[in-house]
């Protein structure tokens, strides 16, 4: 599953509008290219109509969040509502000030079809408990944000992809469990963008968000680990990542993903 969507994105090329931080568009632009996708960095109300009317999917990512984006991206959550297209919600620093939970919350509440990728304090604040967080940066681990990622998932019928040394992809009624990355890849700022920005390119050739998910967070935890066998440190990591991305073929996709379903194994 997880090689033929890689195809369908490398094919089809998808437009995938971002509406993103200023620390990561490079990043961001550079890993969707690498995938195969399209990247637009599009933050004018002025033609965010007409941009939906024909993109593939809308990533939100709150992460320079200021009172001249929050309009800007309800609006676009509310045109992506009127093409059918699918939200990807990056609630960076939820939890670290009243307005990045207030904001992510609404965001969460506007989109009608959702996929959220946070961190685990991220998801956890998202979901109104207690968590642990500096900055942006999570201090709890993805397995204690499960249950945060299943009330969300209801509550918003939606797919909640949690980020952590083991990833996890939730939804109504399936959790599958990612062991694949590698350790230094938190080291590179944006990459959990990245995870965001890509999951956006495969939700746009796939119609069922929880696949789409499953299939970017395998694509970036194989990448980052063929890159991080190449690399010296963070800044060798993230020249190698663009280009594991680039290069990733089925066999190795099939062959390093380490994904396991609740009673069964992730089908590559």
């Amino acid at each position: 599953m997880c090689c033929a969507m890689l195809q369908a994105v490398r094919t089809t090329k998808p437009l995938v509008v971002n509406l993103t931080n200023y620390v990561v568009m490079n990043n961001t632009a550079n890993a969707l290219l690498a995938v195969g996708a399209s990247p637009i960095m599009a933050h004018s109300r002025e033609e965010m109509a007409e941009i939906m009317g024909f993109a593939g999917a809308l990533v939100i990512n709150i992460g320079t969040l200021d009172s001249h984006w929050v309009p800007r991206m309800y609006y676009a959550v509310e045109k992506a509502n009127a093409n059918n297209k699918v939200v990807v919600l990056d609630p960076v620093g939820c939890g670290a000030s009243a307005l990045r939970t207030e904001v992510s919350r609404k965001l969460a509440a506007l989109a009608e079809t959702l996929i959220i990728r946070g961190n685990a304090s991220e998801i956890i604040a998202l979901a109104g408990e207690a968590a642990q967080s500096k900055g942006v940066d999570a201090l709890d681990s993805s397995e204690q944000a499960l249950n945060a990622a299943k009330q969300l998932a209801h509550q918003h019928q939606c797919t909640v992809v949690i980020s952590g040394a083991t990833d996890y992809v939730v939804s109504t009624d399936k959790v599958c469990a990612l062991d694949n990355g590698h350790a230094m890849m938190p080291r590179v700022t944006g990459m959990g963008c990245s995870h965001t920005a890509l999951t956006g390119a495969f939700a746009a050739v796939c119609e069922d968000t929880w696949e789409a998910a499953l299939a970017a967070t395998a694509v970036l935890g194989v990448a980052g680990e063929l890159a991080a066998e190449k690399s010296a440190g963070p800044g060798s990591l993230q020249l190698n990542l663009l280009d594991s991305l680039y290069l990733l073929g089925e066999p190795a996709l099939a062959a390093r993903l380490n994904a396991k379903l609740l009673g069964g194994t992730a089908n590559a």
